[in-house]
């Protein structure tokens, strides 16, 4: 099962999930969707390896996340990937789950 397709199936089971169920399930989703950025920051660093970071910077400014070059290479990288990611199914997915989590009052973070 890809990333994105469990992603899919939690989202699905959220609405009908108590509490408890719904915060291993938010935890599940959460290391999913970490480990989907992760991925896709890999692959990212690989299409932009040659690019200087001015050139960095434009291509995250050309990609809605507006920057300068007080940025790291790393943290460029980043920005690119998030703005890839963030419309992906599976983070649309985690988004629903964690709206979903939010509106019951359930979080990862204990209140304090």
């Amino acid at each position: 099962m890809t990333t994105t397709q469990r992603l899919l199936d939690l989202a699905a089971a959220a609405p009908a999930s108590h509490d408890e169920e719904l915060v291993l399930l938010l935890r599940e989703a959460n290391e999913l969707y970490q480990q989907g950025l992760e991925s896709l920051r890999r692959t990212v660093a690989a299409r932009f390896a040659g690019l200087s970071p001015e050139d960095l910077v434009a291509a995250a400014n050309a990609a809605g996340r507006p920057c300068d070059t007080c940025l790291e290479r790393d943290g460029l990288l980043w920005l690119l990937a998030l703005a890839d990611w963030e419309m992906t199914p599976a983070a649309l997915a985690y988004t629903e789950i964690a709206e979903e989590a939010c509106r019951r009052g359930v979080y990862l973070i204990p209140e304090e």
